[in-house]
């Protein structure tokens, strides 16, 4: 059992290093963006690719939120427990949601 814990936090360590990456990567291609639709006429096709990175940095938070959960849940739990099927599930879906984006 210490073994697959230990496997999980360094799922979602990686997992959470990977959301912050993206993150950043999306968060100074926004400012780029932003500031290349200061100074052009071009906002309606710069405005949907905005959008796109907008939603990129929901979607991050979105699962971030999920993972504390799920982290949450594990540290309340006493050491004879483990993560339920349907914890499992959705930090699979989770991690399985980051490496389709």
């Amino acid at each position: 059992m210490g073994q697959k814990l230990k496997e999980l936090d360094e799922y979602i360590q990686n997992a959470i290093n990977n959301i912050e990456n993206d993150r950043a990567i999306t968060s100074n291609l926004l400012t780029d963006l932003v500031v290349e639709i200061k100074s052009s006429q071009s906002h309606k096709e710069l405005g949907q690719i905005a959008a796109k990175y907008v939603e990129t940095l929901q979607r991050s938070n979105e699962q971030l939120v999920k993972i504390t959960a799920l982290v949450q849940k594990k540290y309340d739990q006493t050491e004879n427990e483990s993560l339920s099927i349907e914890d499992k599930d959705e930090l699979f879906d989770v991690i399985q949601g980051m490496s389709n984006q």
